[in-house]
């Protein structure tokens, strides 16, 4: 069985946010990427519409990510970004 843990994260900065979510982001990538349990972590821009990113993640598994979760990289973006973006996650499990 497959345990690979696949995180798609889209945030929408709110509007005067862009780059204020943007930095915060790129932050988080590089820590996150030195994590044992990471397979891929990289941050998108969306070309159509300013101010939205995709975060593309890749976890060992759920433990992995619950790791990452629980990071001070990963908490400090949390409270960092709180009230500046709209965020869906979601949470997939990989098949093939």
């Amino acid at each position: 069985m497959n345990d690979i843990l696949v995180v798609v994260a889209t945030l929408v900065a709110k509007p005067g946010h862009e780059a204020t979510l943007k930095a915060a982001l790129e932050r988080v990538v590089p820590p996150s990427r030195a994590e044992a349990g990471c397979l891929r972590y990289e941050l998108n821009s969306d070309n159509q519409q300013p101010g939205r990113f995709l975060m593309l993640e890749q976890w060992r598994d759920h433990e992995a990510l619950r790791q990452h979760e629980a990071t001070a990289h990963f908490q400090a973006l949390v409270k960092s970004i709180a009230g500046l973006a709209d965020v869906q996650l979601s949470k997939l499990s990989q098949i093939a």
